[in-house]
């Protein structure tokens, strides 16, 4: 976390502030769901996460999208240690 960036802890997650992360707009060339899906996963704790996913899937994002490299978000965070809870919730919404 960048020094200037205060850690906000307990802040409640309005539906507005999920529905702004399906703005963002990749660079590089990176699919923009996996990068949206990307920035939510880094940004978001487990249950706002979960709340995004619904929010995601309903204005037609693609929760399959595949990275550079052809990895699905699922595939992608499967080795991270922490990550059991938005692995099972990308599950239970579809993510394969």
């Amino acid at each position: 976390m960048k020094k200037d960036k205060q850690k906000v802890i307990g802040e409640e997650v309005s539906d507005e502030r999920l529905k702004d992360l399906l703005t963002l707009k990749s660079h590089d060339d990176v699919n923009n769901d996996y990068h949206i899906l990307t920035k939510a996963y880094r940004a978001l704790r487990e249950d706002d996460f979960a709340r995004f996913l619904q929010i995601f899937i309903t204005a037609g994002h693609d929760i399959n999208a595949t990275s550079k490299e052809g990895e699905t978000f699922l595939a992608t965070i499967s080795s991270h240690q922490q990550a059991e809870h938005y692995i099972n919730t990308l599950k239970q919404a579809g993510a394969q």
